[in-house]
């Protein structure tokens, strides 16, 4: 009987690991870049840290902005991947499939609304109450 190793891949470990994983991360970036719906997200981030410095944000009210746009960007990651791996074990039309990039999408929507809602809040109270 043939014996079968547990992976394919041979795991890099301490220092080249680190390397490694940063490589794949810039790889799933450039893949994320080709995807409109990212490129818009990235645009929304630009707009609402530049409106976030215009209204004398404070700076913990700049970082909470930005963890609010890593996590958009990390879910619409997450969502990318569902995606594709729907595709790919399911080209055809089906609920499941449907399903699965609907609640992705439904994700990355939330996210969304939550960003907007504290942009709104942090810009909407400099220039109400400044």
């Amino acid at each position: 009987m043939a014996e079968f190793s547990k992976s394919a891949v041979n795991k890099e470990t301490g220092i080249r690991h680190f390397f490694a994983a940063a490589g794949y991360s810039w790889g799933g970036f450039q893949r994320l870049l080709q995807e409109s719906a990212f490129r818009q997200e990235l645009l929304f981030a630009g707009v609402g840290l530049i409106l976030l410095i215009a209204v004398g944000a404070t700076i913990a009210e700049i970082v909470i902005a930005i963890v609010l746009f890593l996590a958009v960007f990390a879910v619409e990651a997450m969502n990318t991947a569902v995606e594709e791996v729907i595709d790919r074990i399911s080209p055809e039309i089906s609920n499941v499939g449907k399903h699965a990039k609907d609640l992705g999408s439904f994700a990355v929507l939330c996210m969304l609304v939550a960003s907007g809602i504290y942009l709104l809040y942090v810009i909407g109270g400099h220039l109400l109450f400044h």
